[in-house]
């Protein structure tokens, strides 16, 4: 649970908790582009940052993945100034950066109050009314990447071959992936599992679920971490959503489950798979919004190239039961143990999404559908693709959008969201993935994949 305080300056600071045992202290922030942003203080300093903050100029609310700035409504251009308040609850020793620390920070104004647009307040928020409902969640990204070799300065050269999934793969990955998994587990980070995946060089690790604003914590820690070590090997870890044009690319898929104080709402219900009224009425309100989620989660133009059909992206409007095409999966486990408790992924995000506007948008979008008491649809089985006309009208699945002004459009017509996120939060995004939107109408696929390649 997100701790920094509500107005600063912020008393006691870090008499409250240890002092870092690093030289230097990271502090984080992730902008409305998905790129996580950084400053960062010498750890005697980190006493002072703690209660008034380090500055941050309010231009990067509207900075694209290329860096360019955009203004908008409320937000852009050379003017004003933030401080950025770490949440010394989660400071984090660096195993993979030896001498730092890291910390997640929240955004306040000069005036001492909490800034309106601040990415991780928002999904704060959005748990705190969760729990305001009486429900709990717990969450967390799966994380996908491919290892590139580093002498490769121009392109992608993959560093491991062999088949998808394969122990051809994971022999050549041995010696990495258990130090990648120990260096995690320094920094407070459980995996659960750990394989080669199916593109060049791709791999992936799933972790333990958290809260909300944990999970989008530790998706921001998971990436730097695997980054880190893979230079440390010699190679590079690309987690940009395409990997080459017309392939398999890697997301960053959102893994959810819901409690109230009865237990899980994915389970012991008499609803579709077991769900109870209230845990299949969050999912269908998820499920409503999927089109104005794309932009939240998988916005940027290279999204785009690796949200196609048939390749387990989810690109279609519908949910089913282990159906890997569907954008919303329904994960049941193991039925019928005394521990049961079900779990729904979202497969179309990637790495170019915030994690906190992402888990704080599919909160939002979830307690809609729990207070208009929404029920799902039919599920699907199969590949929506190989559907015939009439079958594909009937289930009601439609594409999710295919280009990034569509998934725009979405988000701005989306009042749960806009709702959810306020009119600042809303317009700097809408303002981000606009102007990326036209700033590459004309790219090719070869263009976007090389821009995007290393920025995230």
């Amino acid at each position: 649970m997100a701790t920094t305080p509500d107005r600063i300056p912020a008393e006691g600071g870090t008499a409250l908790i240890d002092k870092p045992n690093a030289s230097m202290v990271a502090l984080s922030f992730v902008d409305n582009a998905g790129i996580t942003r950084v400053k960062a203080v010498p750890g005697q300093r980190l006493e002072h940052a703690s209660r008034y903050g380090v500055g941050v100029s309010p231009c990067f609310e509207t900075f694209a993945f290329d860096d360019l700035m955009a203004v908008g409504r409320y937000l852009g251009g050379p003017d004003g100034d933030l401080r950025l308040i770490p949440d010394l609850t989660r400071m984090t020793g660096l195993a993979c950066q030896p001498g730092w620390a890291w910390a997640p920070a929240d955004k306040y104004t000069q005036d001492g109050a909490r800034f309106a647009a601040c990415q991780r307040h928002f999904a704060a928020r959005q748990a705190e009314a969760a729990r305001a409902a009486g429900l709990r969640l717990s969450m967390a990204f799966e994380t996908e990447w491919s290892v590139g070799r580093a002498d490769d300065t121009d392109g992608f050269t993959p560093a491991i071959h062999g088949p998808a999934y394969g122990m051809v793969r994971l022999g050549q990955v041995a010696d990495y992936a258990a130090d990648l998994v120990a260096v995690l587990d320094r920094q407070g980070i459980t995996v659960d599992q750990f394989h080669p995946e199916y593109a060049p060089g791709q791999l992936e690790l799933s972790i333990e679920p958290s809260e909300p604003v944990a999970a989008a914590d530790d998706a921001v820690l998971v990436r730097h971490t695997i980054r880190q070590v893979s230079v440390q090997h010699g190679w590079r870890a690309l987690l940009a959503p395409c990997i080459e044009p017309g392939g398999t690319g890697s997301g960053a898929h959102l893994h959810l489950s819901v409690h109230d104080d009865r237990g899980p709402l994915f389970a012991r219900g008499e609803g579709p798979h077991g769900m109870r009224p209230t845990g299949e009425a969050f999912l269908a309100g998820i499920l409503r919004e999927l089109p104005a989620l794309v932009a939240v989660g998988a916005g940027n133009p290279a999204s785009f190239l690796r949200l196609e059909p048939s390749r387990w992206a989810g690109v279609w409007q519908c949910w089913g039961r282990e159906t890997r095409e569907a954008a919303l999966r329904f994960v049941t486990g193991v039925r019928g143990t005394e521990d049961w408790a079900a779990n729904a992924e979202i497969k179309c995000f990637d790495a170019t999404g915030n994690p906190y506007l992402i888990v704080g948008s599919v909160i939002a979008a979830g307690l809609a559908g729990v207070a208009e008491q929404l029920r799902l649809p039919p599920e699907i089985t199969g590949d929506p693709v190989t559907f015939d006309t009439e079958a594909l009208m009937m289930s009601d699945v439609r594409r999710l959008p295919t280009t990034p002004t569509e998934a725009a459009d979405q988000l701005a017509a989306s009042r749960p969201l806009a709702g959810a996120m306020g009119a600042e939060l809303h317009d700097a995004l809408l303002t981000v993935r606009r102007a990326e939107a036209e700033r590459y109408a004309e790219a090719s696929a070869e263009e976007l994949v090389a821009l995007t390649r290393w920025r995230f």
